[in-house]
């Protein structure tokens, strides 16, 4: 195997890893998972995306790279209501979704006929108040955070698909070298894999599972389908949908979140500079997936180490992994004129973090902007 596909698989899955695990580990918090548990959520979803990496990508013949849903994440971060139990029945169910929608052309359809502009501003109102509080632990800790935020700024500039990797490198050098953080005891590695039964509730279900599932879709699946053909490649949409939703499946009952397709870190792995025949960069996935068995095994070590970073330091970084998908969900919402006012519906419901029958307000925000485009549709008629 060349060196530049090694390379470029390897830069792909440090920057996915380290761009967004901080948020990883505020999802698993927000719904109370143990240490155990967390450990156990990385592994089964680091081990999920070198999976479906290998076998797409062998089965296609083309580069199909995974991701962990990021805004998925961000949407689990911002749930309170739910226990771990909980989560995972809601996990299943977006996965079983994600799983339908290639086997079952209506229910595809069905999720293509939901506006863009409120299916963005949705995934703007979940995004939101985590950037919000980026300003905040500037505030509380500027020492740590002002200089972090200057190197994520500059890197930026240069290239923004690593900027936030060089955010969270400065700020693990920063707080271990001023004593902000002390150097923890290492967990063996590697870690237990912890089975969690699943319990279906319903609040939960709709509450989570739904916009996990539609957040997956509209933000991550879609985007990462375009990507693929931007680079020349047709993408396996139905074999990929169900690789990843049967995998996602298995990869809940251990605490995991979706896995689907990427987009960024995909475009990292697609270049010429990957391999001069491009017919032979599916080899690509095979490296990508070894990147990321070997990121899930040692797993509790990095863990462990983001873990005695103090909370505002943390904070930032989520702000800072996060500015990029909003602008992107921004852009979504308010791109139509004919959607604009739905969409600021939605994103003020979904931002504003109400709960109404212990469903959350992703759900609220995206029924509350269907019904008022469906309202200014008939109008126009």
């Amino acid at each position: 195997m060349r060196a530049s596909v090694f390379s470029a698989a390897l830069v792909a899955a440090l920057v996915g890893y380290g761009s967004t695990i901080a948020l990883v580990l505020a999802a698993a918090a927000a719904v109370g998972a143990n240490p155990a548990q967390t450990a156990s959520w990385v592994l089964a979803v680091c081990l999920a995306k070198a999976l479906g990496t290998a076998v797409l990508s062998t089965w296609a013949r083309v580069p199909v790279v995974l991701a962990w849903s990021t805004p998925g994440a961000a949407l689990i971060a911002a749930s309170t209501a739910f226990t771990m139990a909980e989560a995972v029945g809601a996990f299943l169910l977006a996965a079983l979704l994600i799983a339908a929608t290639g086997a079952v052309k209506p229910l595809g359809a069905l999720v293509a006929r939901i506006p863009d502009g409120i299916a963005g501003a949705m995934l703007a109102g979940v995004l939101l108040p985590f950037c919000l509080k980026g300003a905040g632990a500037g505030q509380t800790a500027p020492a740590l955070v002002l200089p972090m935020v200057a190197l994520f700024l500059l890197v930026r500039l240069w290239n923004p698909a690593l900027a936030v990797l060089a955010a969270l490198t400065a700020g693990l050098g920063l707080a271990f070298a001023t004593g902000a953080a002390i150097m923890p005891h290492l967990p063996p590695i590697p870690p237990t894999p912890v089975f969690v039964m699943p319990e279906f509730h319903l609040a939960a279900l709709i509450g989570l599972g739904l916009p996990l599932y539609l957040v997956t879709m509209a933000s991550q699946n879609l985007p990462g389908f375009a990507t693929m053909r931007a680079a020349g490649y047709t993408p396996p949409v139905r074999a990929a949908l169900g690789v990843t939703g049967a995998i996602s499946a298995l990869a809940a009952l251990f605490g995991s979140h979706t896995v689907n397709m990427a987009a960024i870190t995909a475009a990292i792995c697609m270049g010429d500079d990957v391999h001069p025949d491009r017919n032979q960069r599916w080899k690509v996935g095979l490296a990508y997936a070894l990147v990321w068995v070997c990121l899930g095994l040692t797993g509790p070590v990095i863990l462990a180490l983001l873990g005695a970073l103090p909370p505002a330091l943390m904070t930032a970084l989520v702000a800072l992994a996060l500015l990029g998908p909003l602008m992107g969900a921004l852009s979504g919402a308010f791109a139509q004129p004919e959607q604009r006012f739905a969409a600021t519906i939605t994103l003020s419901v979904a931002a504003s973090g109400v709960a109404i029958a212990g469903v959350g307000a992703a759900f609220w925000g995206l029924l509350a902007g269907l019904v008022v485009w469906g309202m200014e549709r008939l109008v126009r008629r």
